[in-house]
């Protein structure tokens, strides 16, 4: 049996993406900047497209913007930012994707100061430290809508209203949560958001930043003036109606979607957790829908990863942008684990073509798993 369990990492096409996407390449692929009439249809596309991406969040069409990818999104956000202003302070917390982090530490070499929030051992950041860290000189607040490795959903509806009471920016990158939880981003008080078309059934290489009316930034690329001057290249139409229709779809299924995986998830927890020395990571309540992460002593986790691949089983030992390296998760050591039990991490994040029998299959298969593993393991003793 093969059997997908890495749904963070990236999801397959939907067919009805699919679909919608075809015709774009070798039909209606005119430019959206050319008058002529294939140029015309292109920007109609275009343009519905926008409209399809913002219903899912309750943003105005005008607010988004489209970008290569949630990468893309995020630095847009965060670096348009930081260059309107030109020195300044930003906060942020230690659990953020590499994306947000990454970016803030080109920042600081670049002269401007970054406070990295602790998280607790759920890693959940605390809208009071949020707020003991403003300065006069605070440009932005970018702080994750829920977390990648470990599933845990920020409080950012508190932190928005912080950052709005000090009249600070404030981004959430939302690429784990858009199209699995609702979002609103007008009553989650955020000025800026970050989306993924390739987390939710769509294709690579497109992504949206929202931006609220009247929130100014610094454009990072530069050339013929394209989305509003902000993102400048030739629009990617096929990838980008591909990624509308995603949207399109989510918003009628998400419901029935989620009373679904929820009920596997509870399901892997439950079991996994009867596993000796298995721990559960992120919040025990407030995570992703789709989403249980874990972590076994005396285990190291690229191992466990690619037996259970042996079995036919994708799964993950935490952030696929980072999980060839070898040090152990900043996410996991920032909730308080040793970096021996960090090693051992285990994501499991479920999808909307997953069945119960698949799920029984991987909870036979990864107790068996763990205990051959335990057996050639120099860390566990018992």
């Amino acid at each position: 049996m093969k059997v997908y369990l890495d749904h963070a990492a990236t999801t397959p096409v939907d067919k009805e993406v699919l679909d919608a996407m075809i015709d774009f390449f070798n039909k209606k692929f005119g430019n959206a900047s050319s008058l002529h009439s294939w140029g015309r249809e292109a920007k109609e596309a275009l343009e519905k497209s926008r409209e399809k991406v913002a219903a899912l969040i309750n943003a105005d069409a005008d607010e988004i913007v489209f970008t290569g990818g949630g990468t893309e999104s995020d630095n847009m956000a965060i670096k348009g930012i930081a260059f309107m202003h030109g020195k300044g302070h930003i906060i942020t917390s230690k659990i953020e994707h590499p994306a947000v982090l990454e970016t803030c530490k080109y920042l600081e070499k670049k002269g401007f100061d970054v406070t990295y929030l602790p998280v607790d051992k759920y890693g959940m950041v605390n809208p009071e430290d949020v707020e003991k860290e403003i300065r006069d000189d605070t440009i932005l607040i970018t702080i994750m809508h829920a977390n990648n490795e470990i599933g845990t959903i920020e409080p950012i509806e508190e932190i928005g209203k912080i950052a709005k009471k000090n009249n600070i920016v404030f981004h959430t990158d939302a690429v784990q949560t858009v199209g699995k939880i609702s979002i609103d981003v007008k009553k989650m008080n955020v000025d800026m958001l970050s989306i993924s078309s390739h987390k939710i059934y769509g294709p690579k290489g497109v992504g949206a930043l929202y931006i609220k009316r009247g929130i100014k930034i610094e454009p990072i690329l530069h050339g013929g003036g394209h989305e509003k001057g902000l993102r400048s290249s030739t629009e990617n139409i096929s990838g980008i109606v591909g990624f509308a229709k995603a949207c399109e779809i989510a918003m009628k299924k998400m419901k029935e979607d989620v009373e679904r995986m929820k009920k596997l998830r509870d399901k892997i927890i439950k079991n996994v957790l009867e596993i000796e020395e298995a721990y559960l990571t992120g919040h025990p309540e407030k995570r992703l829908p789709n989403h249980a992460s874990f972590y076994f002593r005396g285990i190291e986790g690229e191992s466990l990863i690619l037996m259970l691949d042996s079995y036919g089983i994708a799964a993950s030992t935490g952030s696929a942008c980072s999980s060839k390296k070898l040090q152990p998760s900043h996410v996991l050591l920032a909730i308080g684990l040793k970096p021996e039990e960090a090693h051992g991490s285990l994501r499991i994040t479920l999808g909307r073509e997953n069945k119960e029998e698949e799920i029984d299959y991987f909870l036979d298969v990864i107790p068996k798993v763990i205990e051959k593993l335990r057996r050639i393991s120099p860390m566990w003793n018992k």
